[in-house]
């Protein structure tokens, strides 16, 4: 494995990271970011000044217009977009939209692809994700799927409800996961171009969260009918490989965008430890704010580091299910480390808007919970231990 990262990599961090700092960091008081999100509005404003600094669409395939970069390209790219819990949003790489990129690269059919594929990789329309479900449905446990699709003529009828699905509001095409039969396994991804009177979002759901476009979502599917040419890859048993195919890399994505929120945390409590004098010094000359600094280095070290492995391991072609895994886990709860640490070195301005500190502070706890709590990732590695499937 090769830590140096390539040179043209270099250049394209750096060119992300400056325009993040120029162009993107001044909207952050932007009273378009809403508490569900930045709106379309200010989506489409911000994707105009990317367009303009010639980094917009930079991570798609080239035939979609972009740099077919690899998963360690990504690594570096997206850390330095997500400086700013706007700069994936602006640069077309934030969830849910990226994930659905590469699902739709990898499984869609040509009609598919040229209907979908193409305007959601040039950042004309949005997307949103399906598989979510409040009790007794699909969660953690995506066995647990309630939503049904009947056959009907050439066609199929979904009934069932969504919840916490990003980005819903105002997208242009749902990927609804569906169960397609009675055997354990048997699910079905369907695509549904948006608005339709059968999609019905019920509520927008006040979250802590508030950097997804769209918000978060609860949907009501109530005989809603798919044309047969609206599966997304096959009926049946491998609904749920497909969706490993968005989920696994997925992950690792949030980890490299949050990571650069980190740092940028890191980085304003390493400013204020400087300058901010307590008892004859600066801050950062005592111990137990240095130690604190010391920590959040050591986090976004450790947790760069299990990024780029991963992300090697997939280049590889490994499907790297364990790693991604425990990256997610670490980096979520060494990400939210840094952003607690940050916050109580700022002290009285760390809890105050003055800073992005404390957005932040809250935006990445959710990150615990999303895309497979903690918790469940822990069950699944011990599961692994215990069957000597971690390599």
């Amino acid at each position: 494995m090769e830590f140096a990262v390539p040179e043209e990599l270099q250049t394209l961090s750096a060119r992300i990271g400056t325009f993040v700092r120029d162009d993107i960091i001044p909207h952050e008081h932007d009273p378009r970011w809403t508490s569900h999100g930045p709106t379309d509005d200010l989506r489409e404003e911000l994707n105009g000044k990317a367009k303009t600094a010639g980094l917009f669409p930079f991570h798609v395939s080239k035939g979609y217009g972009g740099l077919g970069l690899s998963h360690f390209g990504k690594a570096i790219a997206f850390e330095a977009a997500g400086y700013s819990m706007l700069g994936p949003i602006a640069l077309h790489c934030a969830a849910p939209d990226e994930g659905n990129i590469r699902l739709l690269e990898e499984v869609a059919n040509p009609e598919q692809k040229k209907r979908f594929l193409e305007p959601l990789a040039k950042g004309e329309t949005r997307s949103c994700f399906c598989m979510t479900e409040p009790a007794p449905g699909a969660g953690s446990d995506p066995g647990q799927l309630q939503t049904t699709a009947e056959p009907d003529g050439n066609g199929f009828i979904l009934n069932g409800k969504k919840w916490l699905i990003s980005g819903a509001e105002g997208a242009a095409f749902a990927i609804i996961m569906a169960r397609t039969g009675n055997g354990e396994g048997e699910a079905t991804l369907f695509l549904t171009e948006l608005p339709n009177p059968a999609f019905k979002i019920e509520q927008v759901i006040d979250t802590l969260d508030s950097s997804f476009t769209g918000g978060h979502a609860s949907v009501s599917n109530e005989g809603l009918r798919v044309s047969g040419d609206a599966v997304l890859g096959e009926v049946g048993r491998k609904g749920f490989r497909y969706a490993q195919v968005r989920l696994a890399p997925a992950r690792l994505t949030h980890c490299m965008r949050w990571l650069g929120s980190a740092i940028r945390a890191h980085d304003i409590a390493t400013g204020h430890a400087r300058s901010r004098t307590a008892f004859g010094k600066p801050l950062g000359a005592h111990e137990g704010v240095s130690f604190m600094l010391a920590d959040n280095e050591m986090d976004i070290h450790m947790a760069r580091l299990a990024i780029w492995h991963t992300a090697w391991l997939l280049d590889k072609g490994d499907r790297a299910s364990a790693q991604s895994s425990m990256a997610k886990v670490f980096c979520s709860e060494a990400i939210d480390r840094v952003a607690d640490r940050s916050l109580q070195i700022l002290g009285g301005p760390g809890i105050t808007r003055d800073t992005i500190v404390e957005r932040i502070y809250r935006e990445s706890r959710a990150f615990r919970v999303y895309d497979g709590p903690s918790e469940v990732h822990r069950w699944a590695l011990g599961r692994r231990v215990l069957e000597g499937r971690m390599q």
